[in-house]
This record gives C-alpha cells, sequence and structure tokens, in this order.
C-alpha cells in the first residue's frame, strides 16, 4: 500500500510533502501532521485517509512517523514550527508532556489540531480543536455488552489487554469498561500492555494462559491486540470465540473477519477515515473561523452476524 511505503519512507523525523498539487503555491495551506506509528491496521487507514484527504483538499502535507515514541513526535513538531507551516496536527503518541512545545507553537501563532487522541493539560488555548472517538463510550459498549451477555453465569473472569502506557485510548478504553462492569460479577483478574500491536497482544495472552487456568474473556483495547491473542488461544489448544471470548475496539478489516468467523464476539467500531473532517476543520481554522473544541466522530458497534452484512462494502 502507497500510504505504508510513504511512512517508511518518512522515518521519524523527516517531513515529507503529500504529492499533492498544491506544493509551491504561495496561496495553499501547508500542513505538519504527526503520525502515532504504523502500528495497526486502523492506524495505516488513518494513515492513508489523512493522505488522500489532504490531496483531494489541496493541502499541501508534511508527514512525520513518530514510531510510537514521544520525543520523536516534539522533534517532528519543532520541525514544523521551524519550517513556518499554516497549522500543525498530531495524534498525540501519549496524554502527558506536550505544554512546553505547544506553547513554542502558540508563541510562533501556528494553531494546532489533535487527533484521534486527546491530551492531559489544564492550558486548552495550546490547540484549536479535538477531532476523534470518545474512547470511554467505547470502553464502555464494550463493557455493557459483557454484562448483558453473561447475565446469570456468576463470576466471569476477564483478562484486559491495554494499549499503549499513558496513551489516551488505553486509559479512556480501561476507564469506560471498568465503568459498565461495576456492581457486576464481572471481575478483571489480569491487564497488561500489548502496545495496540498484533504481536503484543499474542506476546501477553501468552502469558496470561500459563499464569490463569480460569480465563473466561479477553477484553483487548485494539482489533489487533484482539487477532494476537487468538493465535495464542489457538496454538494452547482452545476455541477462540467459543471457549474463551474475544471483545476488541477498532472494527478493521482483518478484526471484523474474525468477527464473522466466531472467533471474536464483540467488536466497538473507532472508525479511522478522519481525513475529510480534519481538512475541513483545517481550512476553518487557517481562516480564523470558530471551530468547535471537541469534534466527535459517529462510530456503532458489531455483532457477528452484523459483521457478516457490512464486511463487503468495508472501507478498511
Amino acid at each position: 500500500m502507497a500510504a505504508v511505503a510513504g511512512v517508511a519512507l518518512c522515518g521519524a523525523l523527516a517531513a515529507c510533502g503529500s504529492g499533492g498539487s498544491a506544493s509551491g503555491d504561495d496561496d495553499a495551506i501547508t500542513m505538519g501532521f504527526s503520525q502515532v506509528g504504523a502500528e495497526s491496521g486502523w492506524r495505516t487507514a488513518n494513515t492513508k485517509s489523512i493522505r488522500e484527504a489532504a490531496k483531494a483538499a489541496g493541502i499541501e502535507l508534511k508527514f512525520s512517523d513518530a514510531q510510537q515514541k514521544q520525543e520523536n513526535q516534539i522533534k517532528a513538531i519543532r520541525s514544523f514550527i521551524q519550517q513556518r507551516v499554516d497549522v500543525i496536527a498530531f495524534s498525540p503518541v501519549v496524554e502527558t508532556g506536550w505544554d512546553n512545545v505547544l506553547l513554542e507553537a502558540k508563541r510562533a501563532n501556528i494553531p494546532v489540531i489533535l487527533t484521534d487522541r486527546a491530551i492531559d493539560s489544564d492550558d486548552e488555548s495550546l490547540y484549536e480543536t479535538f477531532l476523534g472517538s470518545d474512547f470511554v463510550e467505547e470502553g464502555r459498549k464494550a463493557g455493557e455488552w459483557l454484562v448483558e451477555d453473561s447475565k446469570g453465569e456468576g463470576t466471569v473472569n476477564v483478562v484486559e489487554l491495554q494499549g499503549t502506557t499513558g496513551s489516551a485510548p488505553a486509559l479512556d478504553r480501561q476507564e469506560g469498561f471498568q465503568e459498565a462492569i461495576s456492581g457486576s460479577d464481572i471481575k478483571i483478574i489480569a491487564s497488561q500492555t500489548g502496545d495496540f500491536t498484533r504481536s503484543g497482544g499474542k506476546q501477553v495472552m501468552e502469558a496470561f494462559l500459563k499464569s490463569h487456568s480460569d480465563i473466561d474473556v479477553v477484553y483487548a483495547h485494539n482489533d489487533d491486540m484482539g487477532l494476537g491473542a487468538i493465535e495464542a488461544i489457538e496454538a494452547a489448544g482452545k476455541k477462540p470465540g467459543e471457549d474463551i471470548k474475544i471483545i476488541t475496539v477498532d472494527a478493521v478489516k482483518d478484526g471484523m473477519q474474525a468477527l464473522a468467523d466466531g472467533k471474536i464476539n464483540f467488536i466497538v467500531e473507532c472508525n479511522p477515515l478522519l481525513g475529510d473532517q480534519l481538512m475541513d476543520l483545517v481550512q476553518k481554522v487557517v481562516a480564523g473561523e470558530q471551530v468547535p473544541k471537541r469534534v466527535v466522530v459517529e462510530e456503532t458497534t458489531f455483532t457477528q452476524e452484523e459483521a457478516k452484512k457490512v464486511l463487503p462494502e468495508r472501507q478498511y
């Protein structure tokens, strides 16, 4: 996929042009965008959406892949400031530690847009708007489904595959899930980060299976870790979706296929196709228009039958 190749070539710090028609046009908007990395199918789809939407909107895109390291992202943002881009957008690797570099952008009069993930800062003037999902609600939906599904079963033991430590989706999806299962017979018996990767999910699940013989459910913060857990469960001689139920978040094609096949039991959608909405916000912010401080993406959930219906038209 061209978008993936572009990410790899740009590396952690290089700012690459999108190849859009606006390159070299003094009137064109130039946006510096720092992506978390390429850790999952969701992230690949997100990057492709942003690249394609920028090109279609005539916005010159300077793209940087942080390779899941905050220090790379901070360096990239400082590079964008030095290049005097019109606007900076980024998906923060973790929630904290952004105030200094965003203050530098503010002093340079370069507006900042947060995409996909929020930051933990007392100073909301450091960014114009946040475009993304409600991760707490995603976790809540996952927990609510399990509460309903496990009624009358007695104690249900859950192992949790967390996303990247300190990241907004990992913290919020955990919070929402715990809120939803509070007061029920559902217990989280182990919780560890798989860093949003398939290999990480498999490795952590292998360790869980060795240390716990009473696992009823896996709650994975994204599809890729859930798919890794499936590999570990099958290697242990158990049936994913039957012997151990699996709940994930994202709804990328591989995850939806596993849901349709009965290996995953429930998926909460997290839509990666934010490109068009982001470009709309970029144009408004650069023009000095007022935009909402928070723009939430509309999302749904999927059961096995629902996954079968939508899979043929799935874009990601």
